[in-house]
């Protein structure tokens, strides 16, 4: 659990300084005050957290009571990315911004939870199904097979999404789609290693994230048309 807490912390502060590297990549088009961009971060932390909690108040409310503290207790990247975007925008109609800001946030976003991916690996949590491939893990936490290592699976995906960002950013590509781009991939990458998860199928073979992925899959395929037909300052 300590190895856990300190890659969260990692991943933290990798998000904190990434983002401020990259802030000028983006300024002379996103001009927001440093009240309004705290105000952003917030608003985007407190939708993370309340949606990342969804699933277990739903399936597990008795086991989230005894989790332990709030970094360490049951959550999901998947639906923590969904609240923090919700809780952005949000953020974003009450102080009246119009331009599209996921851009000036994207590849810190995806830094830091790259790096706290590594946190679940030696915290051996998250793993997934036996394998018997070469990438298997035995993870103590489980059993003595080697399984799926899905936590490196997610951190590779994380800091490519970070890299195609940067990449985007530094040569224009995109401008105002990064974000909804990012989440889309995830969503689908998602999906896909669902299935060599070790979750409860609910419906049709499906889980629960993979239920929850065909519903907002949709909705940010919607935001991201939206965005290519109206261009950045569409909101």
């Amino acid at each position: 659990m300590i190895s856990y807490a300190v890659f969260s912390m990692l991943g933290v502060v990798s998000a904190i300084l990434v983002g401020f590297s990259t802030r000028s990549l983006t300024a002379s088009r996103i001009k927001l005050l440093p009240s309004q961009r705290l105000f952003l971060c917030l608003s985007g932390f407190v939708g993370a957290v309340f949606f990342a909690k969804l699933p277990f108040l739903i399936l597990e409310p008795e086991a989230l009571k005894h989790a332990g503290p709030i970094w360490a207790s049951g959550k999901t990247i998947l639906l923590g990315l969904a609240g923090g975007y919700v809780g952005v925008e949000l953020a974003k109609k009450y102080l009246n911004i119009k331009t599209r800001t996921g851009d000036s946030f994207v590849v810190s976003v995806a830094v830091g939870i790259g790096v706290g991916r590594l946190g679940c690996f030696f915290s051996s949590c998250c793993y997934g199904t036996p394998t018997e491939l070469f990438l298997g893990v035995v993870f103590p936490a489980a059993d003595s097979l080697p399984r799926h290592p899905i936590q490196i699976y997610e951190c590779c995906f994380h800091l490519l999404a970070a890299a195609m960002a940067y990449y985007c950013l530094v040569h224009q590509r995109g401008v105002g789609q990064l974000m909804t781009l990012y989440l889309l991939a995830y969503f689908l990458f998602r999906f896909l290693t669902e299935f060599i998860r070790p979750e409860i199928s609910l419906w049709l073979g499906l889980s629960f994230y993979q239920w929850a992925i065909v519903v907002l899959w949709p909705c940010f395929f919607w935001e991201w048309r939206q965005t290519v037909k109206y261009g950045a300052d569409f909101s």
